[in-house]
């Protein structure tokens, strides 16, 4: 929605987070004199000290705070939505003529410069942080904003017409959305979210979003490993890129004879960069770089300095993250795995070395049936379950091997779970923190959770 849309229009923000107070900056400024409502569930006292004082501080804002805030939504015509407020909560509160709208819409629509979206279920942050790197190891002038929880709305103040935004979209982020970046990224697609999206449709329909309303000279990138998002792509208007780990004649990237490959639309083969120079863990992970690769093809980087720039890639923080070796026993964090099939990922990743498995977290009303099938068939011999799915994973196990000799262990808390991976995990095995659930609950987010493994590890390693 562009800001002309917005001047005559009674306004709330709806979330009082890190985006929604970068929204109120960005409005503030383009809006001195406006009064704005803001909504939220938390009381004025629950906020962090320097958000309690701008609250104070402006005179122009009307607050709703609190258990009832969402009632005064009837008093505005555009409602700003956080991401993490699902629209079906709101839709007992709103008449047809209010429009809901959120900072994704708002930068789109006011962006000129070109925007880079990534999304998927699972590799957002990776694939985000590494066409990040390379653009800008390459000399571009480029931001990473978006879910990787840089609000995006402040760089548009001053921007110089030359930088790129790196986008990263979460299917709360691209719903409703009416425009699409530039230049989309699908990297794959799992059930997930359904706590939040009134069914699976819904969630494929918001991560649509992404290439929906692309043009002809567009770009579309995608996973063809991925059934879904090869499925998906094919209702793409753009110019299509896809990636895979094996040879397809079809513009894209590729693995052959251990070595990553560029295939251009004129069919012509380009050796990129040798496997083994790609630091992180996983064939999974090169699916994940590989859209930064043609990102520095597509912006005419020379070859060498995208090889570079991988070189150097580490990667994010939380995602098959190698710990240490302490006590003998080597330690991963994959904390951000939070659906089945990116444990079930790590679990194939591990391979016989993998002994002791720390699971679980908190409801998303997804399925554990295949995860179980794949600790059976595993080397995995010790399971330490979080609450609350720990229960519900365990269940899908003994279904799936009725006298099951793997031992489990319930927990509830981290330092509980590590003290019992110290005890029952031998010497030069693995133990891996992998949760196939989200983290809310016992933790604030997944990188609470992998902050809290990491310490306990390192405290009694």
């Amino acid at each position: 929605m562009r800001l002309s849309e917005l001047r005559n229009k009674k306004i709330i923000l709806l979330g009082f987070g890190r985006e929604g107070i970068d929204t109120f900056h960005f409005l503030r400024e383009s809006f001195p004199q406006k009064i704005f409502g803001i909504g939220d569930r938390l009381e004025l006292e629950k906020f962090e000290p320097k958000v309690i004082n701008l609250l104070k501080k402006d005179r122009k804002i009307t607050l709703h705070l609190g258990k009832n805030y969402l009632k005064f939504l009837k008093n505005y015509d555009i409602i700003i939505k956080s991401p993490g407020i699902p629209p079906k909560v709101l839709l007992p509160f709103l008449s047809k003529k209010q429009k809901i709208v959120t900072q994704t819409d708002i930068f789109f629509a006011n962006c000129p410069t070109k925007i880079i979206g990534i999304t998927g279920t699972k590799g957002k942050s990776t694939s985000s942080r590494a066409v990040y790197h390379v653009l800008k190891k390459g000399g571009l002038k480029v931001k990473l904003v978006g879910n990787i929880e840089t609000p995006a709305l402040s760089f548009l103040k001053n921007l110089d017409r030359k930088t790129i935004f790196v986008y990263e979209l979460s299917s709360f982020q691209l719903q409703n959305l009416k425009m699409s970046p530039q230049y989309a990224i699908l990297l794959n697609i799992f059930p997930d979210h359904l706590d939040y999206h009134s069914n699976f449709k819904e969630y494929l329909e918001s991560k649509e979003n992404i290439f929906k309303y692309q043009k002809s000279k567009d770009y579309l990138i995608f996973n063809r490993e991925n059934p879904l998002s090869r499925k998906m792509a094919k209702k793409g208007r753009a110019q299509k890129f896809s990636f895979g780990l094996s040879f397809k004649k079809e513009p894209g990237c590729f693995l052959k004879n251990n070595w990553i490959y560029y295939f251009s639309f004129t069919k012509k083969e380009e050796k990129i960069l040798e496997k083994k120079k790609i630091k992180l863990t996983g064939d999974f992970n090169l699916l994940n770089v590989m859209p930064a690769i043609l990102l520095g093809k597509i912006f005419n980087l020379p070859t060498k300095k995208i090889a570079k720039a991988l070189e150097g890639f580490k990667g994010a923080p939380h995602r098959l993250e190698f710990i240490g070796n302490y006590r003998g026993i080597k330690f991963y964090d994959d904390s951000a795995a939070t659906v089945p099939q990116a444990t079930q990922i790590a679990i194939e990743t591990m391979e016989d070395s993998l002994f002791s498995l720390i699971t679980g977290g908190s409801e998303k009303n997804l399925s554990f049936k295949r995860l179980a099938q794949k600790i059976v068939k595993s080397q995995i011999k010790i399971l330490i379950f979080l609450p609350i799915t720990g229960q519900k994973i365990w269940q899908a196990i003994k279904k799936e091997q009725k006298n099951t000799k793997i031992k489990s262990f319930f927990v509830n808390s981290m330092e509980e779970a590590v003290k019992i991976a110290y005890s029952q995990t031998p010497k030069g095995k693995i133990c891996l923190l992998s949760c196939a659930s989200a983290s809310f609950g016992l933790f604030k987010n997944y990188k609470e959770r992998g902050n809290l493994f990491k310490k306990y590890v390192k405290k009694y390693g």
